[in-house]
């Protein structure tokens, strides 16, 4: 934060301002435990609350997370180098943090254990699909690994388990425009021109399922959920494709009523799954290839389930 200005000259240090613009939220003890604690720095270093107040001074400090709850899953490590990490991501583990989860997501727990602080996503999948995500390491080559990503440069293939229908023809390339609003849960298809593209195949059947490779070419969010329930097919034990069409994205806004909210990490998760990464590195020239070792708990033969 930056201090405004002070015309009536009501804040002579530092600590007076932090007080008056903070008790009314966490209480002046704790804003002392703070100050006392060295969680306010500017740019000359710690804080102590003492300094005279100067109008423009920059502050920052760390607020406290609230509670969350843990997902009981571990992030694998596929592949780590000096330059990227490459993730194995358990379904129900938000890849960054975002509404009412901060602390249980793949980004915070991998700079943690790694030790990596300036570590960042290239790309993220959605909280409910599990599979591999490519971090970066360092800052100077955020750009260039992101820009594989936005330039449509990286093959990616997930596998999906989902029903199975022979009045379905299969492979098909789904070609749709896909919107998807601030609020709302569920992303929709509306007339006009193509901004989502999808390649479907059917990799092999068991009774009334089948086992599905899905090649995006584009990358808008939930395609892959909703090109598939377009079909018919809709992606199993998905909550929200096609059951609820309109629903409020708790992630969006903050609810405090509901941040003690418990999910059931026994039921069976959204049978999707990014499993494989393609590129050309962008630094040295390498062609990389990087596949998941979790399997869909709905066709796992081997390796663990997700």
């Amino acid at each position: 934060m930056r201090l405004p200005a002070d015309p009536e000259g009501v804040w002579g240090t530092v600590r007076d301002h932090l007080v008056d613009r903070f008790q009314g939220a966490i209480g002046v003890a704790r804003v002392d435990a703070m100050l006392g604690a060295g969680r306010f720095v500017g740019v000359e270093g710690v804080l102590r609350g003492s300094e005279p107040y100067v109008a423009g001074r920059y502050v920052w400090f760390h607020r406290d997370f609230a509670p969350e709850v843990a997902v009981p899953f571990e992030v694998g490590i596929v592949y780590r180098d000096e330059r990227i990490v490459i993730a194995d991501k358990p379904h129900f583990l938000a890849t960054t943090p975002r509404g009412r989860h901060i602390t249980e997501t793949a980004l915070a727990r991998l700079r943690r254990d790694l030790g990596l602080p300036a570590l960042q996503p290239a790309h993220r999948l959605d909280r409910l699909t599990a599979g591999l995500v490519l971090f970066v390491v360092r800052p100077e080559d955020r750009g260039a690994y992101q820009g594989l990503f936005s330039g449509r440069r990286v093959r990616k293939e997930y596998e999906a388990v989902a029903p199975y229908d022979a009045a379905v023809a299969l492979p098909v390339t789904v070609r749709s425009r896909i919107v998807k609003e601030r609020g709302v849960m569920a992303a929709r298809e509306e007339a006009g021109a193509a901004n989502a593209e999808s390649r479907i195949e059917l990799v092999e059947r068991r009774g009334g399922l089948g086992r599905y490779r899905l090649l995006p070419t584009t990358g808008r969010t939930h395609q892959l959920r909703v090109h598939m329930a377009g079909l018919g097919l809709p992606i199993l034990h998905d909550p929200v494709y096609p059951v609820y069409p309109v629903v409020r994205d708790p992630d969006s806004a903050p609810d405090p009523a509901s941040a003690s909210d418990t999910e059931d990490f026994a039921a069976p998760p959204l049978q999707l799954l990014a499993r494989v990464l393609e590129f050309t590195d962008p630094v040295d020239g390498r062609v990389r290839r990087f596949e998941s070792g979790l399997r869909l708990v709905e066709w796992a033969e081997e390796g663990p389930a997700a």
